[in-house]
């Protein structure tokens, strides 16, 4: 029997899943990365990637399912449409002479600190010891004022306790950030699955195919408020797909460089992202339908990496001014793909968007940013590789064997305009040019 696992079941399914594999009733278990995070389950005979998983730790994590003890085993990486992983086939020594990646987070996003002092507090009083710099770093002293004025905290003369009768702990989600979405059958009240807040939008809206344990549901109305998506079961014969627009302005630059033309910033980034439509499409791919959506503006204050160059310099490269666009865009879903490779990030953990001209610079612009609140710490690890990540993504999109662009260059799985418009030679251009301009400048300045 082979059955399916993702985080988005419920706990007491994937209990029942793990506790069928261990004891062989189960001899094949299609999973996502959901099986790697601290779940006990070890001694498989195989496995099988369907994909670069992401991360070099995430690889041999995933791999060291399969053979304890001894016994014989097998794993098997079988490379997906993804500019990442055509590289690393073609580059094995990328996986196989290199060590697991340094763990990559920003311990003074208030997002993730808010919880941890929320958690320590419930252990142990925070005392005025405990705001030096190197324990809870320099923002801690504000964020605890904050969380006591919301009534999360309590200050007391011998430290600042935690307010609740339970452990906060169980409320911390090791996986992301926000809270989760129910999926409620509509016929039963009985909830399916979770879906992350994040993913919402485009993965239940109205209208929307949701797929569980190998079962098709249809949405039929989605409650943000409540946090709701109510489903009824049956295959309607189509998949969906959300469409979206994206725009995003610049905040506060914490580091730059620049090199003759070219600009390089890291720094605070606001995105705003909105899921407009989706379109229905048969098993063939045919497009059946287009259907509008009125689903709220997100707003995702984040870290980001961005570079512009003027219209003339890109010109002088063979990139005209109707040609920007496409090559902008291109050269931005590859850069994407390839961020993984040095920064211990999945690519749907990385957002990006371009625009031919952009208000707060004047120039035609791209960025790459943390898909998470406060940022990651992804985007900054691009930032400081910035011409080893630029010019692998170059020698990716260069060398792929197709004429105008596919997933395995500059197409992206999770492109909300559709992968239109999109410029495969146009964005070797850019890259080259930017890789070039990168190879005469200076460390980054600090």
């Amino acid at each position: 029997m082979i059955a399916a696992y993702r985080g988005g079941y419920l706990p007491e399914e994937r209990r029942a899943l793990e506790a069928d594999l261990r004891s062989g009733r189960l001899r094949g278990l299609a999973a996502t990365t959901a099986l790697e995070l601290g779940v006990d389950v070890s001694g498989l005979d195989a496995v099988l990637l369907a994909g670069w998983p992401g991360t070099i730790s995430s690889f041999w994590q995933q791999v060291g399912r399969a053979g304890r003890a001894g016994r014989e085993s097998l794993a098997v990486l079988v490379a997906a449409d993804d500019p990442l992983d055509g590289f690393l086939v073609r580059n094995p020594a990328a996986i196989f002479d290199r060590p697991v990646e340094v763990a990559v987070v920003d311990p003074a996003n208030p997002h993730v600190l808010a919880p941890h002092l929320v958690c320590a507090a419930a252990e142990v009083p925070v005392t005025d010891a405990d705001l030096a710099p190197d324990v809870f770093g320099a923002g801690a002293a504000a964020l605890l004022d904050r969380l006591v004025a919301d009534g999360v905290l309590r200050r007391r003369p011998t430290g600042i306790y935690w307010a609740g009768d339970d452990s906060p702990a169980a409320g911390v989600s090791l996986r992301g950030i926000g809270r989760p979405v129910r999926v409620v059958e509509r016929s039963t009240g009985r909830v399916v699955g979770l879906v992350d807040e994040a993913r919402a939008d485009a993965a239940v809206h109205t209208g929307a195919v949701h797929v569980h344990q190998g079962r098709s549901f249809v949405v039929t109305s989605l409650d943000l408020q409540d946090g709701a998506a109510v489903v009824t079961a049956g295959d309607p014969g189509w998949s969906t797909q959300a469409r979206s627009v994206s725009e995003f302005s610049l905040g506060r630059v914490r580091e730059h460089r620049a090199a003759g033309t070219l600009s390089a910033s890291f720094g605070d980034v606001t995105v705003r992202h909105q899921v407009v439509s989706f379109l229905r499409r048969l098993p063939d791919g045919e497009v059946i339908g287009e259907h509008p959506l009125d689903l709220p503006v997100r707003t995702l204050s984040t870290t980001g990496v961005w570079w512009t160059l003027p219209e003339d310099v890109l010109a002088d490269a063979g990139v005209e001014a109707d040609g920007i666009p496409g090559a902008l865009h291109a050269a931005e879903h590859a850069a994407i793909g390839m961020l993984p490779l040095v920064a211990s990030a999945d690519r749907w953990d990385i957002g990006g968007v371009s625009t031919a001209r952009h208000p707060d610079t004047g120039l035609p612009t791209v960025l790459v940013y943390d898909g998470y609140p406060g940022g990651a710490g992804f985007a900054h690890r691009g930032y400081a590789v910035l011409r080893k990540w630029l010019a692998a993504t170059r020698d990716v999109v260069a060398g792929c064997a197709c004429s105008d662009g596919c997933p395995s260059c500059v197409q992206s799985p999770k492109c909300g305009n559709g992968n239109h418009p999109l410029d495969k030679a146009g964005a070797v251009r850019v890259l080259g040019l930017v890789v070039d301009l990168l190879e005469t400048t200076v460390p980054p300045a600090r």
